[in-house]
């Protein structure tokens, strides 16, 4: 398998961990507001062979705990399941970022015990899917799978969603709530343009906007918190 690329410490995107971060090539998404576009829509030259990243971890045992794998969209990789099975085996801890389109991929990895945590994005409610995924007709019946997945599974997971004017409304945040209604740890992420984006013309909801969004979501959900604000 081969990485796109790799952030050696984050306290960030595996909460609780010392971890690094590893980046996979390719997403079957076109978000607009998607901050990774070289990882998604151009070829990327900077590529990590296993090997070299194998290296790496091996010499940060004792101070890394964990990694988390994002991308693109790492279960687009059918030997994914692999990798993550070798960074168990070295004695690391694994988060796996996802945007739940293979649901059947993610299952195996459940079932294997290969992930310690997931997150997954719910890109906006299933009727304002095709704008926020950028493709005219997504099926999203493998989104709710996956959702389905996990809410029913013994995995530690989170859900979230990057909040875009223009292209998420309260309303979305209201059906989100009712589509994963219960207990679980939903984060309304702000949105930044990270000059590296498909999209154009994108802005960010304030903080007040942002506070009503979160409010829609805890009618159902109540954990709902914002993320980055």
């Amino acid at each position: 398998m081969e990485l796109a690329g790799l952030q050696k410490l984050t306290l960030l995107d595996y909460p609780g961990h010392m971890a690094c971060t590893v980046f996979t090539h390719g997403c079957n998404l076109r978000c607009p507001f998607c901050h990774n576009a070289g990882l998604v829509v151009r070829e990327n030259d900077y590529i990590i062979k296993t090997e070299e990243f194998f290296d790496f971890l091996d010499k940060r045992k004792g101070i890394l705990d964990g990694v988390a794998i994002t991308g693109g969209e790492p279960l687009l990789h059918t030997d994914l399941g692999d990798f993550m099975a070798e960074i168990k085996r070295r004695g690391f801890e694994v988060k796996l970022d996802t945007n739940g389109f293979f649901p059947d991929r993610l299952e195996s990895v459940l079932s294997q015990g290969l992930a310690d945590y997931v997150a997954m994005d719910i890109k906006s409610s299933r009727e304002g899917y095709a704008k926020a995924v950028g493709l005219a007709a997504p099926d999203i019946s493998r989104v709710e799978k996956s959702v389905s997945l996990l809410m029913n599974g013994s995995t530690d997971f989170e859900f979230r969603t990057t909040a875009v004017k223009g292209i998420h409304t309260v309303r979305d945040f209201e059906l989100i709530g009712e589509w994963i209604a219960g207990d679980e740890k939903y984060f309304i992420q702000h949105f930044t343009d990270s000059g590296d984006l498909i999209g154009s013309g994108l802005a960010a909801f304030d903080e007040a906007e942002t506070a009503e969004l979160l409010e829609a979501a805890r009618r159902f959900v109540p954990k709902a918190e914002s993320r980055g604000i």
